[in-house]
């Protein structure tokens, strides 16, 4: 096995070795990091930390990596706390590339990366009443992670308050395994009762409560505490590996109607089928704290610390007493406190013993559900890293739960349960955790998991924060101000709202310009946190789109709201460039940033007129905190405007530009390239550098050739050798060239494919000069120059493509505003977005054609987009060019419904503001009949009588609406007279400003007559872009005579979160590595790489990650390749239910998951369930996009192929399968099969 990984709560268990293997990354040349530029200590590292990680068997013996899993078998994958790769004493004396001497090269490629080895063994466990039971353990887990298995345990997990002692001796619960004396294999540890306190008693009564409804998708619904919904295992009737072999005779291979070519049924209740085995009958009917809490006085002083209030199956009625010695049931009734025992006394150290003595209804009933519990897969239990919403939810039953009321009403509004009486800081937390060591591989790691957990749980509360604030719940800090301009702190969390505070963006668009700017700042901070430099520190930040409203979750700086602005900024400028400041020690920082991010240092002229050198965009402030940290903030403008969406008149356009209907005027001027684009427009330019030095100097070695009347040396690509000189001069973006010949790291973030391009240009630059560098030094200068000059670099001497982001700034001032120079960047970003249209759309538009990328929905889409560097607003553009292309007409369909829903989105945001309370429902469900429902007049539900009420006795107090304080302060009630023509017209409208394209449909009718698009598939897409959930049932909405949704059908308003998501660097290039080994063929060497970057994505992000459900994909892949069809399915399975837990039950992911999931069923002859497996991701397929794409043809194909040899196999047996079926879906195939 390449690496234990043992889940046993949520952080792995990685068994690292010092022995090293044959396996080795040196030969690999190039590896992509996630930063986009090469990490010498990154690259430095991983050849020897690969040949230095071994999987251990639990015998602490190393196993030989080659033909072992990815991640064992089911036993390794249980919920776990795991220990993560620790360091230990002289773990590594690696240094640090950024203070060693430059001399050293040679030594720090040398240093060896060392790990402690990780030897796994077996104690004995006795806890009180059982038997002594076996128990795997790792050397590096602490005991605190036995705590935690043994309250998973199906026998003992109704235990919390107990210690583990070892002879007697009772154990640290935060000392490794491997640093207590006499603890060896086989050795015997009692789990020992201890006496309660208040905050254990509590810690035990929300546990059983936990247990009681670990079953109960309550908490997925709502979206709580991590949890979210998966259904492979209720599609396949159970767990694929656990069940038996169905018998031919009772295969059923008949798919469900709706899912047969050309039906138009589209019911949403086959999303989330029910599992009829999930259901379990209730343990108790009532379990809550009584009302006689908190105990008085002189009961405290006889050991009470609180008090339980229960009603039984049997409905019978008890007040039970938590004590320092366990539970017993006291004399109180609903009107008279007795807290003396009851005449029978059952005094139980646990809850549940004690129920189970007075219940025997709560006996049976827990039994069952602790089975059903433990049956479950792991990754169904272990709760997500942040939490997943679901669109659709059924009716819930609401029922009492004290833990829940203690949770909404006091714990979560500020305080955290695990830090009783204080709040966390964020910031110090957040800043602290990047300081954290990493100069080699297990201080990465360490470094790189506190860092996502610490993020994951900001994410989480400034989420709830944000509901808080725009659900009324939180105090302004200037409550005397207008509604929009408040700002709030909560839980050491500064919220703003999107709103232009006091014009601050009048001039570049408005509320418009303010809702986006937080989406740019974001944008920044991803940036400056990918570069990851050390001693510069970006706030913790979070864009929140809540019930119409935009809010920005930020750390606070310490310090900052002691001082005012303008005493805090030392670098940048508060007021659009009329007083600007700098210091050196920014200077200092952003000037190795601005390397890596493309940014061009420039100088400005202040109010005073003198001279002051940027290295990023004027908006960049600076401020000094009072921890002396150094932090940067307002990213807003980090990468260059797009000039296509902010006409200049002192910018000539092309006439491709300008034939494209560019430049056009935007609702903003906030519209700036994205980082992708500059990325591939740099690496664009530097292939034409090299390109065009390449064919000058083989100009130039010609005419010396001739000269000596000798023939010149013919010229291959991929043939210079490692003794070729470098090209001399040439330095790509700061990054000179190293004393190899090789370029000192990718060139700005170039792909692993396109790197293998620029190396054979880069080589055949080197052949030509491969001798005589002296006197060919003056010539190849100028080579250099007449190349840069070629491509557009700032340098004449050498290569250097970097933007000013102020370039077209209003209000700031330049050095030399008439110079050349600035003439040239103005240029350079002109010929960036020139790029972007004449070159990555229709590249983009070419890889749809050749179908290396073939969009599923929206969300696809919009990622296909991005990974190219295409902002949002260019999809008019690409729909009007897809309108040409009738092999694309899917591809058509999906932009025009992504249009649609994005205007829909921006009208739900001004729809929505200031909508009271008492009327989201049913402005929700008018807004969903005016888009999508067939009934002509849809009216808005009657108001409550409250609601009128409440109306009538404001009248007289409406000028006193500027000064109250709520967010919601306004009452909006224009929604009450939208009709379906009003809607769409507004539709229209907004698609014609943001995209620049003419719907020309005045309905959804006419919507889905023109351009193909599904009424479910807007639903759909609507819900999760606005934070909608809606009860789960079918929808008529073609219905013309009465309304498809009602007050009732709107559940809930959900959050949509956007946030910086940290990265596993070694995984990532691990991973990449691996990559190419498998392309090259070497697919046993790629496994292995693979299984490790596995082994350290699960380090980092713990159980749940969409990377790591990719991993096991593709691991999953090779596994099937190999012929080891039985583990491919496996971890395929895991694959599905990551996917579906962690990006949702129909996200596009999910389908193809289930499709290859089939296939491995089917390669394991389990040719029912790979039918269904099939049949349910056609269901998802139609869901998202409808019968017109190519994926469902696939899908059509693969089904009756594998139908036939089903048929084939079982030619003797009996299969229920519908002869009309048949014939259909065996028609569609054959169409199918002609049209892919």
């Amino acid at each position: 096995m390449a690496g234990k990984v043992s889940i046993e709560n949520d952080r792995p268990v990685v068994q690292l070795s010092k022995n090293k293997t044959e396996h080795s990354m040196a030969d690999d040349q190039q590896t992509p990091l996630v930063n986009g530029e090469h990490d010498t200590d990154a690259a430095s590292v991983i050849s020897s930390s690969l040949s230095s990680i071994e999987s251990t068997s639990p015998n602490g013996k190393g196993v030989d990596l080659e033909g072992c899993s990815a991640s064992g078998n089911g036993d390794s994958n249980a919920p776990s706390e795991g220990a993560v790769a620790r360091l230990a004493d002289g773990a590594s004396s690696e240094a640090d590339p950024s203070e060693a001497d430059p001399n050293a090269e040679d030594a720090s490629q040398q240093s060896e990366v060392i790990l402690i080895q990780d030897t796994g063994f077996t104690i004995r466990v006795a806890a009180p009443g059982l038997e002594p039971f076996d128990l795997q353990v790792s050397s590096m887990e602490l005991v605190q992670e036995i705590h935690q298995v043994l309250m998973d345990r199906e026998d003992t997990c109704h235990r919390t308050c107990f210690s583990l002692q070892l002879d007697g001796v009772q154990l640290d619960n935060f000392s490794e395994l491997k640093s207590i004396e006499g603890l060896t294999e086989g050795s015997l540890i009692r789990v020992v009762e201890e006496p309660y306190t208040a905050r254990e008693a509590r810690i035990h009564v929300r546990h059983i409560r936990d247990l009681l409804k670990s079953l109960d998708p309550a908490d997925s619904y709502n979206g709580q505490d991590g949890m979210s919904s998966s259904f492979l295992n209720t599609v396949t009737n159970g767990d694929i590996l656990e069940k038996k072999k169905v018998h031919a005779e009772s295969m059923d291979c008949t798919p469900p109607d709706y899912i047969l070519p050309d039906s138009k049924e589209r019911p949403l209740l086959p999303l989330h089928p029910i599992c009829k085995d999930n259901k379990v009958s209730p343990c108790l009917k009532v379990l809550t704290m009584s009302g006689w809490n908190p105990p008085p006085g002189p009961r405290k002083m006889h050991g009470d610390l609180l008090y339980l209030y229960v009603i039984t199956l049997e409905d019978k009625r008890y007040h039970l007493t938590a004590s320092t010695k366990g539970f017993y049931g006291n004399q109180s009734t609903e009107e008279v406190f007795n807290p003396k025992a009851a005449q029978q006394r059952h005094l139980s150290h646990s809850l549940i013993d004690l129920l189970s003595q007075i219940s025997p209804a709560f006996k049976k009933n827990f039994a069952t559900l602790q089975r059903k519990r433990v049956q479950r897969h792991p990754f169904e239990r272990v709760a997500t890293p942040y939490q997943l919403y679901s669109w659709v939810a059924p009716v819930m039953e609401h029922t009492i739960d004290s833990i829940r009321a203690e949770d909404a009403f006091s714990s979560k509004l500020g305080y955290e349960e695990h830090i009783p009486g204080q709040t966390r800081d964020w910031n110090e937390e957040l800043q602290t955790t990047k300081e954290l060591p990493r100069k080699n591989l297990p201080e990465r790691l360490l470094r790189e998991r506190a860092i996502f957990k610490v993020h994951s749980d900001f994410v989480a509360a400034a989420t709830r924060g944000a509901m808080a604030v725009i659900d009324g719940n939180v105090m302004a800090i200037n409550p005397g101000e207008d509604a929009k301009m408040q700002l709030f702190i909560w839980n050491n969390i500064f919220f703003s709202l999107g709103f232009d505070v006091k014009d601050h963006y009048k001039e570049l668009g408005g509320d418009a310009a303010a809702y986006v700017a937080p989406g740019n700042d974001l944008q920044g901070v991803k940036a400056y946190w990918s570069v990851d430099l050390e001693g510069l520190y970006t706030l913790g930040t979070v864009v929140i789109d809540y019930r119409g409203y935009r809010v920005t979750a930020q750390s606070i700086i310490p310090g900052i709201l002691e001082r005012e602005q303008e005493q805090s900024v030392v670098y940048g400028s508060i007021d659009f460039g009329k007083t600007v400041v700098a210091s050196d020690k920014y200077l200092e920082f952003l000037s190795q940033t601005a390397k890596l991010l493309k940014i061009k240092p420039h100088k400005v002229l202040n109010e005073k007129d003198d001279e002051v050198l940027l290295c990023s965009s004027i908006e960049c402030k600076g401020i000094v905190g009072n921890d002396q940290r150094h932090y940067i903030l307002d990213l807003l403008r980090t990468f260059p405007p797009d000039v296509n969406y902010l006409p200049v008149d002192d910018v000539v356009y092309s006439e491709e530009t300008k034939k494209m209907g560019y430049p056009r005027k935007h609702k903003h001027s906030l519209c700036c390239l994205r980082q992708e684009l500059v990325d591939a427009f740099v690496e664009a330019r530097y292939m034409l550098f090299i390109e065009h030095a390449a064919y000058h100097l083989q100009l130039l070695r010609n005419k010396r050739q001739e000269k000596a009347n000798t023939p010149p040396k013919e010229v291959e690509t991929g043939e210079a050798t490692a003794a070729d000189p470098p090209l001399q001069g040439v330095v790509c973006n700061g990054h000179v060239e190293a004393k190899d010949g090789s370029v000192g790291g990718l060139c700005n973030g170039h792909g692993e494919s396109d790197a293998l391009q620029s190396d054979d240009a880069k080589k055949m630059v080197e052949a030509v000069v491969e001798s005589d560098v002296e006197s060919l030094e003056d010539s190849t200068r100028d080579v250099v120059r007449k190349a840069a000059h070629a491509v557009g670099s700032l340098r004449d001497t050498e290569f250097d493509i970097r933007f000013n982001p102020d370039v077209f700034s209003s209000g700031i001032r330049f050095v030399d505003a008439d110079g050349e120079e600035l003439k040239r960047e103005k240029t350079l970003v002109k010929e960036a977005a020139e790029f972007l249209v004449g070159v990555q759309i229709p590249k983009m538009l070419r890889h749809c054609l050749e179908h290396s990328s073939s969009p599923i929905d929206g969300y696809t889409l919009s990622e296909a987009m991005h990974v190219r560097g295409i902002n949002m607003r260019y999809l008019g553009k690409i729909a009007e060019m897809l309108a040409e292309m009738p092999q694309l007409e899917y591809v058509h369909t999906i932009a025009v419904a992504e249009m649609i829903t994005r205007a829909m989105k921006h009208i739900f945001k001004t729809y929505m503001q200031g909508v009271e309370q008492l009327s989201l429902a049913a402005s929700v469900s008018h807004l969903l009949n005016c888009y999508v429902g067939a009934y002509a007049t849809p009216h808005a539900a009657d108001a409550a009588e409250e609601l009128l009420s409440r109306h009538s006795r404001k009248k007289n107090r409406r000028g006193l609406k500027n000064k109250r304080t709520s967010v919601l302060a306004a009452d909006n009630t224009d929604w009450v007279h939208m009709t379906p023509k009003s809607l769409w017209s507004d539709v229209v409208a907004e698609v014609r400003a943001y995209y620049g394209f003419e719907l020309g449909v005045d309905g959804v009718d006419g919507a889905v007559a023109r351009y193909g698009v599904q009424k479910i598939s807007l639903l759909r897409s609507l819900c999760v872009r606005c934070g909608v959930q809606i009860l789960l049932r079918d929808y008529n909405m073609e219905s013309r005579t009465r309304q498809a949704f009602g007050e009732d059908d709107i559940v809930n308003l959900f959050p949509v979160v956007k946030h910086v998501n940290p990265k596993a660097t070694d995984a990532h290039n691990f991973y990449s590595t691996g990559q190419v080994k498998i392309q090259r063929g070497f697919l046993k060497e790629g496994f292995e790489v693979i299984s490790e970057a596995l082994n350290l994505l699960n380090n980092v992000y713990g159980a749940m990650h969409p990377e790591i459900a990719t991993c096991l994909r593709l691991i999953a892949r090779l596994n099937y390749i190999m012929g080891e069809h039985a583990e491919a399915m496996v971890q395929q399975q895991k694959a599905v239910l990551m996917s579906e837990r962690v990006l949702g039950v129909d996200h596009p992911n999910t389908v193809t998951e289930y499709t290859h999931l089939a296939l491995y069923c089917f390669a394991n002859t389990d040719i029912s369930t790979a039918l269904k497996l099939l049949y349910r991701a056609r269901y998802l397929a139609l869901l998202l996009h409808g019968e017109n794409h190519p994926e469902v043809a696939l899908l059509d194909v693969s089904t009756v192929v594998r139908r036939r040899d089903a048929l084939r196999e079982l030619s003797s047996t009996r299969v229920c399968c519908r002869d009309d079926v048949r014939t259909r879906v065996c028609a569609l195939a054959s169409c199918r099969v002609t049209s892919v």
